[in-house]
């Protein structure tokens, strides 16, 4: 089961779930990713909007429940949304998926190969609680500062010579790696019972720049276009 959290009260871009990317709602693109995967028998939506789900709906995704306004804020975890549709799942259609697929509906030009790999490697590790998509940091935390008083200090200090590791080349840099708000695949009962998204036994998937683009705000989204314009994003079709 694939599913979509899409509250309706984003603040940096008003209504961005549904702002037209190309010509398409950006929650279009995940929903029909998600539709050619190998794997996902259902894609749900989980809203607190009626005009979110109504073009949730529209472009194939199932829309059973809506989600509480209490849990809709933007103080609102992840947790309690899972909470929510799992629950309700099991108690009106007695319903439990075998995993949950999250995909973030602000990552257009996700591949549905990506969520099938994501899923292929949850059955392949039983062990593991779940399986986040991750991409190599641009910016390295080695690299990174915070202020105390009037001067710079490490926000990593590095033990290693030489001393000053914000000198250092990136290739000299232990590799580091970043959510990249994309794909999650997690057991009903790293959720349920270990009251986690992730849980502790986390299996990465490295997804490239382009792959791994983010809609957060209007420089991320005229980005998008002009990837789109370009032709350098891959889209589905």
């Amino acid at each position: 089961m694939a599913l979509i959290l899409a509250r309706g009260g984003s603040q940096r871009i008003p209504r961005k779930n549904i702002k037209l990317l190309g010509g398409k709602p950006l929650i279009a693109y995940t929903i029909e990713a998600a539709k050619k995967s190998k794997y996902i028998n259902r894609i749900i939506v989980s809203t607190d909007d009626d005009e979110i789900a109504k073009v949730a709906k529209e472009y194939g995704a199932e829309v059973p429940f809506y989600r509480p306004k209490e849990i809709s804020q933007s103080s609102s975890t992840e947790l309690e949304a899972f909470e929510h549709a799992l629950n309700w799942l099991k108690e009106n259609e007695g319903y439990v998926p075998d995993i949950i697929v999250k995909l973030f509906p602000t990552s257009p030009f996700r591949r549905v190969e990506s969520i099938d790999n994501c899923i292929e490697l949850m059955f392949k590790n039983p062990e593991a609680d779940s399986v986040r998509s991750v991409r190599k940091c641009t910016e390295h935390p080695y690299k990174m500062w915070k202020i105390e008083g009037n001067f710079l200090e490490p926000f990593i200090p590095w033990d290693q010579k030489p001393k000053e590791a914000h000198t250092l080349s990136y290739q000299v840099l232990p590799p580091v790696y970043v959510n990249n708000a994309s794909i999650d695949v997690t057991k009903p009962e790293t959720i349920l019972k270990k009251k986690s998204i992730t849980g502790t036994k986390i299996l990465a998937y490295v997804m490239d720049e382009i792959e791994s683009v983010d809609i957060n705000n209007m420089l991320d989204f005229y980005f998008a276009e002009m990837l789109i314009e370009r032709k350098i994003a891959k889209l589905e079709t």
